[in-house]
């Protein structure tokens, strides 16, 4: 992974720690965040045929994808109608439909349904207001290991995080790997799946929240303040963040590596990093 560097060996020192005072919000009254349910995993429950999956989506089903084989007749509806809510619709083969549905009559379409319903990072924000706490939430760059994102999941509800934010493509879902690995808490922390990620992130700076990217040009994580408000931008497993997430952070923060190994596991790595900010926000040194 590409944000923790061997040379940034600092040795915990708080002494020259910033303190990061709030930042200003701007008004948010004409920005909304329209819920993105999209997938990239088809391992979830799986709808087959063209009249359950119409009936799905008139129902407002949480989807995570529409896979189409073929085209025409009520294919074409379908396609529209997952447009419509922003799903994604992605062109496969009749063999990997038959796969996806056991053999079943799929009528050249399938769906899978997300484990539990996506939120607004609107709705993320909301959290912290009601708890009269200051946001605390944790990004997700192209986390494509459904496990890792299960146990980023799982640590970020142990560390009392607000909520998680995902891009709809080159990122798991929530789907039922994701929901076994993380323990449930898939059902218990609010997911947003947004379609930019710099664009969310921009969404979190005008209501005041911080950024801090997991980037190994970064001051060492021990010497960031975390008490303030918070989005934590945890990067891919092989790249790291992306160019255009990295410019959008406000505080980049690296890991030491004292070994000879020179990279963690994304979601060992992420646990680490939420529970520094749990540390200091819980009146730690």
């Amino acid at each position: 992974m590409a944000y923790y560097d061997r040379k940034k060996q600092g040795g915990g020192n708080t002494d020259n720690r910033r303190y990061r005072g709030e930042r200003p919000k701007r008004d948010m009254s004409e920005r909304r965040e329209n819920p993105a349910e999209t997938d990239d995993s088809p391992d979830t429950g799986i709808i087959a045929g063209r009249n359950p999956v119409i009936e799905a989506l008139k129902a407002g089903k949480s989807l995570n994808a529409v896979y189409i084989c073929g085209e025409g007749g009520s294919l074409g509806l379908i396609c529209r109608m997952a447009a419509e809510r922003g799903i994604v619709v992605k062109k496969t083969t009749e063999a990997k439909l038959s796969e996806m549905t056991g053999g079943a009559s799929h009528q050249g379409v399938a769906a899978s349904g997300a484990c539990a319903e996506y939120v607004t990072v609107e709705d993320i924000l909301a959290v912290s207001a009601e708890k009269g706490t200051k946001p605390f939430i944790i990004i997700c760059d192209e986390i494509e290991d459904p496990h890792n994102l299960g146990a980023i999941i799982r640590t970020a509800e142990a560390a009392g995080a607000d909520g998680i934010i995902i891009p709809k493509r080159r990122s798991a879902s929530l789907n039922v790997t994701v929901y076994k690995t993380s323990a449930g808490a898939a059902s218990r922390v609010p997911v947003a799946r947004v379609t930019n990620i710099p664009a969310a992130l921009d969404m979190l700076k005008e209501n005041g929240v911080w950024i801090y990217g997991t980037d190994a040009s970064g001051e060492d994580y021990t010497k960031a303040d975390f008490r303030g408000s918070v989005g934590l931008v945890i990067g891919s497993e092989g790249y790291g963040m992306g160019r255009l997430v990295r410019e959008k952070c406000d505080f980049p923060v690296s890991l030491p590596m004292m070994g000879e190994i020179t990279s963690l596991n994304a979601s060992v790595a992420a646990g680490i990093f939420m529970y520094e900010a749990v540390r200091q926000r819980r009146g730690g040194v």
